[in-house]
């Protein structure tokens, strides 16, 4: 695997973000007219209340919570990845960790916003915050969904900053490539970068850190999202196995949404050249280890439930296994399981095509999952009286739907101010880092790495 050096990445890997085309104005109209559609589809439900919405008693919890988990999850594709990768110094890393670590951030961002949407009266969500006031009147920290407060916010901190210090120097060469208002955009962002060794082995060293920080807040991220299902008592819920349970449905289904962002950056920014079969090679091997993983869970959790035979947990299972979610359920295995172990287990079918047929499936069924995760078993608790039914309502398909587009929005905005493949990373693929080398080289090294 080989890439093009010096001046010829700078040109191809700034060029998105020196030169407009009408492609990018129409992306931007599309992906943002279904924001601006959810957007007034949630204000419409702050108008008129809740009740535009399928969410009624016993099933106060659906697609709302449903996107919330979901996309938490979908952020473990970028900074848990990127920041193993990095750890074991695997070289094929560098032009996929930026893809990754951006999703990270942006799949956080909106997946915070949930709790809100959920929210009849979201402009009251300073309620829930930890702040001293006259009321003296406290979060209960006791409940899981405070715990989520913390932790999503701590790992978007986390997140954003193990995006932003790789950005620094990249930063930097564009400041230099520019003229203008744009050169002095790039010169703030850049924070005075000049590529001496010392600012590379401050860089190095901040990298490391948080790389191996990173990693357990991410897991715990995850473990506490479950814990919002974990400890409270209703059927097919209260299990230990919810948080690595989790945490594997995270990471398969962040790898499942980075391929997919790789295939279409490779062939709309036309980096061919830098984006490689290999890679897909590779994550495609790592989505069949987590599709069999998530198998091995499911099987798992489906069969200690079976065998226990407790009569509101089999209302549940038998509700998904051959009764009214039976459907999606078994829609939910094919995508998860069948779908990438033939795809992801059959060599020739290792594909760019076959890793983003795979990426699709493992989308939907991971949605899919969340989903029966929560309604059949609010659906159907332990006393028949409180079984109720549910079905989606315009409101709550229309903002499920803006959060897509929202995501595919901030990528297209990313990718055009910000060079969407690590520019310094690369060459130093190619060159020791100014940090490792002897000081009397360093700065014909510098001039090499950095421009």
């Amino acid at each position: 695997m080989t890439h093009p050096t010096g001046a010829r990445i700078n040109n191809d890997l700034i060029r998105p973000l020196l030169l407009t085309s009408w492609r990018f104005y129409l992306l931007v109209v599309f992906f943002g007219g279904f924001v601006v559609a959810g957007v007034i589809a949630w204000i419409s439900q702050m108008y008129y209340g809740f009740g535009i919405a399928g969410l009624k008693w016993p099933i106060y919890w659906a697609f709302y919570v449903t996107n919330f988990v979901f996309w938490i999850g979908i952020s473990h594709a970028g900074t848990l990845i990127s920041a193993i990768l990095r750890l074991v110094n695997a070289g094929w890393r560098r032009p996929v960790t930026r893809c990754a670590e951006v999703i990270t951030v942006f799949a956080l961002m909106i997946g915070a916003l949930f709790p809100l949407i959920h929210l009849g009266r979201p402009w009251l969500a300073f309620w829930l915050f930890p702040y001293p006031s006259e009321r003296l009147i406290w979060p209960n920290f006791r409940s899981p969904l405070v715990w989520d407060f913390f932790a999503i916010n701590t790992y978007l901190t986390g997140s954003t900053l193990f995006l932003l210090l790789p950005m620094i120097p990249d930063f930097a060469v564009v400041r230099d490539k520019s003229t203008g208002l744009r050169h002095r955009i790039y010169r703030v962002l850049a924070l005075g970068w000049r590529g001496t060794p010392k600012q590379w082995h401050r860089l190095e060293s901040a990298m490391q850190i948080m790389a191996i920080a990173i990693i357990p807040v991410a897991v715990s991220v995850h473990t506490v999202v479950s814990f919002d299902f974990s400890m409270a008592p209703i059927p097919m819920w209260n299990t230990t196995i919810f948080g690595p349970y989790f945490v594997a449905g995270a990471i398969f289904s962040g790898i499942a949404g980075l391929l997919i962002a790789m295939a279409v950056l490779r062939k709309f920014l036309h980096l061919e050249d830098y984006i490689h079969p290999v890679h897909f090679e590779n994550l495609g091997k790592l989505l069949l280890v987590m599709a069999l993983l998530w198998g091995y869970f499911v099987f798992n959790e489906r069969l200690v439930t079976y065998y226990g035979n407790g009569p509101a947990e089999m209302t549940v299972f038998w509700q998904t296994q051959r009764e009214s979610f039976a459907p999606l359920y078994w829609t939910m295995v094919t995508c998860n399981f069948v779908l990438p172990v033939v795809l992801m287990g059959i060599r020739r079918f290792r594909t760019i095509a076959g890793c983003v047929i795979a990426s699709f499936g493992v989308i939907l069924g991971m949605w899919l999952e969340r989903f029966l995760i929560i309604v059949p078993s609010l659906g159907h608790k332990y006393l028949p009286y409180s079984f109720g039914s549910y079905s989606p309502r315009p409101a709550e398909i229309v903002i499920t739907g803006a959060t897509f587009a929202a995501m595919a929005l901030l990528y297209v905005l990313f990718a055009k101010f910000v060079p969407i493949i690590s520019i310094w990373e690369l060459k130093a693929g190619e060159h020791p880092s100014p940090a490792l080398i002897p000081p009397a080289t360093a700065e014909h090294r510098l001039g090499e790495l950095h421009l």
